[in-house]
C-alpha cells in the first residue's frame, strides 16, 4: 500500500482536532472539582494536563524549529518507549507539567490546536514525523492520534463524573485509517516490541467499517505489514470504530463488545486472533 493521504482525510482530519478540542474543553471547563478522581491514579485536573501536554508535544512536532518540550531524561524515554512502557513516559511528561488549573490548562490546549492547523495548512499530510519507539506517523496520524486521546479521556471524565460524551464514529475511524494504518505503512520501530519470540506462522486480518477503507493486516515473523484486500486472510473483523477504539485502549471488554454485536470476527480461522492481538496492541 502507498502511504499517499487523500485531501478530504486531511481536511477530516483537521476539522475534527479543532472540533474535538473544544468539544473536550467544554466538557472539563464544567466538571465542578478538577480534583474529582477519573481512574484510580489521575484526577479530571490530572488527565487534562496529560492531554494538554500530549497537544504541546505535537506542537514541537509540526514547528521543529521550537525547543523540545520534554527535558533530556523524558526525550530518552520516549525514544525508546513501546506500547508497554508508555505509563512510564506518561509519568515523566506529568512530573514536567506541575500547572493543575483547568483554565490554563485549556486555554493552552485550544492554543496549541489552533497552532498545529495553522503551521501545517500547507503541509504534506503524508510526511513522516518521529513518534514514540523510533517510530515513524505521518502528519495527519499525529492529528488522529490526538483526536482519539481527546475521546478517550472525555469518555473517561464522563463517565467517572456522570456527565454526557459522545465520540463520533466518523472521528474515531480516522484513528485507525491514519495512524494505526499510518504507522503501520511507515515504521513501527520499538512500538510493537514484546517479549515473544516470533511465530513463523503467517497471519493476515481483515479489517472493514462502514468509516474507514478495507484493509488487511499481516503478521509475520514479528513484523506487521499492511495489505490491500483481495487475498487469503485468516480473520476478518467487522467493527464500530468507537467501540473498537475503547476495547483497544482497555476501557470496555472484549465479550462486552463482541455481545453488543458492535465488534464482529469471522473468517476461516478465528482462533489466531489472539496471537495477532498480542503483537498488533495499543496501551
Amino acid at each position: 500500500m502507498t502511504g499517499a493521504i487523500a485531501a478530504d482525510q486531511w481536511q477530516s482530519v483537521r476539522r475534527a482536532y479543532r472540533v474535538t478540542g473544544a468539544r473536550f474543553a467544554e466538557l472539563v471547563s464544567g466538571v465542578p472539582d478538577p480534583a474529582a478522581m477519573v481512574t484510580a491514579e489521575w484526577t479530571v485536573a490530572d488527565t487534562v494536563a496529560h492531554v494538554a501536554m500530549i497537544a504541546k508535544m505535537y506542537t514541537a512536532l509540526a514547528r521543529p524549529d521550537t525547543a523540545p518540550v520534554l527535558d533530556a531524561r523524558g526525550q530518552d524515554q520516549l525514544e525508546k518507549t513501546t506500547v508497554d512502557t508508555v505509563s512510564v513516559l506518561n509519568t515523566l511528561v506529568l512530573r514536567d507539567c506541575p500547572e493543575r488549573d483547568i483554565g490554563v490548562l485549556v486555554t493552552g490546549l485550544l492554543a496549541d490546536i489552533e497552532e498545529v492547523l495553522r503551521v501545517t495548512e500547507d503541509a504534506d499530510p503524508a510526511t513522516p514525523l518521529d513518534w514514540l519507539g523510533d517510530s515513524k506517523v505521518p502528519l495527519a496520524g499525529v492529528l488522529a492520534h490526538l483526536v482519539n486521546e481527546l475521546q478517550i479521556h472525555g469518555w473517561d471524565i464522563a463517565e467517572a463524573l456522570k456527565l454526557p460524551w459522545t465520540i463520533p464514529p466518523a472521528d474515531a475511524a480516522l484513528f485507525f485509517d491514519l495512524f494505526m494504518v499510518g504507522v503501520l505503512t511507515h515504521d513501527t520501530g520499538h512500538l510493537l516490541d514484546t517479549d515473544e519470540p516470533p511465530r513463523e506462522r503467517r497471519i493476515a486480518v481483515a479489517f472493514r467499517s462502514a468509516y474507514t477503507t478495507p484493509v488487511v493486516l499481516v503478521l509475520h515473523r514479528g513484523r506487521v505489514t499492511v495489505e490491500d484486500p483481495g487475498g487469503p486472510v485468516d480473520v476478518r473483523i467487522s467493527f464500530d470504530p468507537p467501540s473498537l477504539n475503547l476495547m483497544m485502549f482497555h476501557r470496555v471488554g472484549r465479550v462486552r463488545t463482541a455481545l453488543k454485536r458492535k465488534i464482529v470476527v469471522g473468517g476461516p480461522r478465528p482462533w489466531l486472533l489472539p496471537a495477532f492481538l498480542r503483537v498488533v496492541r495499543l496501551p
